[in-house]
């Protein structure tokens, strides 16, 4: 009989806002993997501390990189395949011995998250289920106290890896606007806000929900690049209410 892998979306980062079966999940598995810088404890991991079963094995995965190449260089893609490969691959192992695997995945799966390249390579090979988390842009925008959307606004969420012009073209027309990958696109992203009106309007936060958690406005940033756990929130709520 094969084992069941549960891709277990964590949520932003604070412990307690795990999903009920998302714990129960994590405090049962015997077997919980994850991915992880090398040489780092990994942000999946740290959430969960002290909260896997007695016993629980621990199946590492180290990224190749992680900001040290460009999506956009060639080596990225393919190197990248070749590790999510060798990681379903081993699950896949795992899981034809009967063995049930947690993997575990900050915020929710299906938004910007590793597990879901493993997702699609297993979903047809094994029983996968999925536990959605709490997305790390709703853990941000809430604990900056920021309402994001209301009425018939149009949220939209872009990458700070897109073009300059097209990220401040695509901010010109949106209602509000969640800015990921920030990094080392926080001066473009400052450019492009600039060009479409909204630096006064934006808020950084960097490591919403965590340890370390930093808020405040774009406006005021002096710094150029940005660590990976940030992202900066344009809030909508400009018509009558």
């Amino acid at each position: 009989m094969s084992g069941r892998l549960s891709i277990v979306g964590l949520g932003p980062g604070d412990p307690d806002l795990m999903t009920l079966k998302a714990s129960r999940v994590v405090g049962t598995a015997p077997l919980v993997a994850f991915f992880a810088k090398a040489g780092r404890v990994g942000q999946a991991r740290s959430i969960v501390e002290g909260r896997l079963a007695p016993g629980a094995e621990e199946l590492r995965f180290d990224y190749p990189f992680t900001i040290e190449v460009p999506v956009e260089d060639p080596r990225y893609l393919a190197e990248m395949g070749v590790f999510y490969e060798a990681c379903a691959e081993h699950l896949l192992t795992r899981l034809s011995d009967g063995e049930d695997v947690a993997l575990l995945c900050e915020g929710d799966p299906f938004f910007y998250g590793s597990a879901m390249y493993l997702y699609d390579r297993l979903k047809d090979r094994a029983v996968v289920e999925v536990i959605p988390g709490v997305t790390g842009m709703s853990g941000c925008w809430t604990r900056a106290g920021v309402p994001m959307t209301h009425g018939d606004d149009v949220l939209s969420v872009m990458p700070g890896t897109l073009d300059e012009a097209v990220l401040a073209e695509r901010l010109a027309n949106c209602d509000a606007a969640v800015i990921m990958k920030v990094g080392r696109n926080l001066a473009k992203i400052g450019r492009a806000l600039a060009v479409a009106g909204l630096t006064d309007r934006a808020l950084y936060v960097e490591r919403g929900a965590m340890a370390g958690e930093r808020i405040l406005p774009f406006a005021s940033m002096a710094q150029t690049r940005a660590p990976y756990f940030s992202l900066v929130l344009v809030p909508g709520r400009r018509r009558a209410r």
